[in-house]
């Protein structure tokens, strides 16, 4: 499979942002597409899934409420609206793949961590200025 992220820039604390993940290639549909995000110096997070098969979305706590996760199935693309973005939020955001179905064998809701997931794609910029 193939991953592709667009829609990163530079905007100012308060602003909003859309990103874009495009996944193709696989004769199978993911069971979850996330985005992560990886500051400087700190480990891959998972933000925000989305279960392609039922639409269902979850949120890491420290983006509920201001991002949300969308799909547009004609188009293949999964996108991220982000708003009342924080300088905390800078990072690279990458949009992965996951082929094993819900739920997770480790008990928790959703798939979180980055180690299980299948295809990457190369990222995008996001930085929030103060």
């Amino acid at each position: 499979g193939q991953v592709v992220e667009s829609g990163g820039g530079l905007v100012q604390a308060g602003g909003s942002l859309r990103l874009a993940c495009v996944a193709s290639g696989s004769a199978v549909t993911p069971y979850a597409i996330t985005w992560f995000r990886q500051a400087p110096g700190k480990e891959r997070e998972g933000i925000a899934c989305i279960n392609p098969h039922d639409g269902l979305t979850y949120y890491a706590k420290l983006v509920a409420g201001r991002f949300t996760i969308s799909r547009d199935n004609v188009k293949n693309t999964i996108f991220l609206q982000m708003n009342n973005l924080k300088p905390e939020d800078t990072g690279v955001y990458y949009c992965g793949t996951e082929m094993a179905p819900f739920p997770p064998k480790d008990g928790t809701v959703w798939y979180a961590s980055s180690y299980t997931y299948d295809y990457w794609g190369q990222g995008t910029q996001v930085t929030v200025s103060t």
